[in-house]
């Protein structure tokens, strides 16, 4: 078979897309959602009450699609609200962005095999996250709880970046088209999601879609690059910064899925060949686990997001490696936490890469 590129890209450009029509509207929604629970926990003084509730409270916000719950408990963990016990439950319980991947992949396997993936990850990661949250607390373990927001704050205003005017008038394009084109695939997208679809509109929703991800692509790269503001964890709690901060969010996850799609495709399809490939992954699913924990710890929102894009692409990529990448992670969530302690931000992070290894070869055992 000859191997078309042009033709590649625009198939993974439109799976992207298709998923970006529902991360999109989930992210920003769940975002507005956290933005007033934000507000509220601001004007609460008091601690929750008794301290063996604030494991399970952790672990049930951990469990909330997206990155924003996270970042609540890394602020009431800085203000001393909630127990070291309970933001670590929250941590390993959290898929991050991952969440919105695996529910609104519609178009690459069977919904019903998604909503069962989603459901058993989650589960796993509460029910990590409580025990293990509430062990950390009964044998007291704590961490120096330092502010380094000021720091943090005064190093971003030595660091003032000077833009290109024609750069800043593309993202602000990419930003809007990004709103706009997710309005327009949001009917689809529902629909999609229960296994319908808007067959009269198809052709333009194709296009509409591989115009999504493009305008993605370069609003992430123009932050990543030229535009540094990507930082999940912003503290302005107003609606623009909320939008905007969730824009930043669906065009860093798009982004991923796309890039995901891409490598798993070619190296599947072109490189190696389905069958082969196939072969390769049932003889190595204890290398595989390690993998996908080790991918899944990286900071940020993207190494969980590839291992579900692997999951949603390859046919026996084993529930147990999706089961240690989602303990593994901490979402963008981590970038709160760090932003005020860095070393709570690296103990987190090894705690639940052993955590996830650990479970992930028991889940395998055991038939996952």
């Amino acid at each position: 078979m000859r191997f078309n590129l042009w033709t590649f890209c625009l198939e993974n450009l439109d799976a992207a897309g298709a998923i970006a029509g529902y991360v999109s509207i989930s992210i920003i929604g769940f975002a507005l959602i956290s933005l007033v629970a934000k507000k509220r926990i601001k004007n609460n003084t008091g601690n929750f009450k008794p301290k063996w509730t604030h494991p399970l409270i952790g672990s049930l916000m951990g469990a909330i699609p997206g990155c924003g719950a996270t970042i609540i408990v890394a602020t009431l963990y800085k203000n001393k609200k909630i127990s070291f016990g309970g933001l670590l439950a929250s941590f390993i319980s959290t898929l991050g962005e991952g969440s919105f991947v695996l529910l609104g992949a519609s178009n690459e396997v069977d919904i019903s095999g998604n909503l069962k993936a989603y459901v058993i990850i989650t589960l796993f990661g509460l029910i990590t996250g409580f025990i293990f949250g509430i062990a950390f607390d009964i044998f007291g373990f704590k961490s120096e709880n330092k502010n380094q927001q000021e720091i943090i704050i005064e190093n971003k205003n030595l660091a003032k970046i000077k833009h290109n005017n024609s750069i800043l008038f593309i993202k602000k394009m990419a930003f809007y088209n990004i709103i706009i084109m997710s309005i327009f695939l949001a009917p689809g997208s529902i629909m999609a999601f229960w296994g319908g679809g808007i067959n009269i509109i198809s052709n333009i929703t194709y296009w509409v879609s591989i115009g999504l991800s493009c305008s993605c692509i370069i609003y992430f790269l123009i932050n990543k690059f030229m535009h540094h503001n990507t930082d999940c964890s912003h503290n302005e709690d107003n609606f623009k910064s909320t939008l905007s901060h969730a824009i930043n969010d669906v065009a860093m996850v798009v982004y991923y899925v796309f890039i995901g799609l891409f490598v798993a495709n070619f190296i599947i399809e072109i490189l190696v060949g389905p069958e082969k490939f196939n072969a390769w992954m049932t003889s190595s699913t204890y290398l595989i686990i390690l993998l996908a924990a080790v991918i899944g710890a990286i900071p940020g929102c993207g190494g969980m997001i590839a291992v579900i894009v692997a999951f949603i692409t390859i046919t026996d990529f084993p529930m147990a490696a999706l089961i240690a990448a989602g303990i593994a992670t901490s979402g963008d969530g981590i970038f709160a936490l760090i932003a005020e302690n860095k070393k709570d931000g690296l103990i987190i992070s090894f705690i639940g890469l052993i955590l996830a290894l650990v479970i992930g070869y028991l889940a395998l055992i055991f038939g996952f």
